[in-house]
């Protein structure tokens, strides 16, 4: 991973929140932005809509979805 962001003109009350937040994170600004750039971007992986139906709970009946005209 040797990849380089470069982002300017940011404005100087940003930076100062920026080391502020890294300190109080016990890590330096450049891994401050890391992981601020990690936990804004990052996606939990995409499940297949098979898993998230045989993760639904098995309530009701089959009746309760039949249509009824009237």
């Amino acid at each position: 991973m040797a990849t380089n962001l470069v982002v300017r003109n940011i404005d100087p009350a940003l930076v100062q929140a920026l080391k502020e937040a890294a300190a109080a994170h016990g890590r330096s600004a450049e891994a401050e932005h890391r992981e601020i750039l990690r936990a804004s971007l990052a996606r939990p992986p995409r499940r297949s809509l098979k898993d998230v139906l045989a993760d639904m709970p098995d309530v009701g009946l089959d009746d309760d979805f039949n249509l009824r005209h009237g």
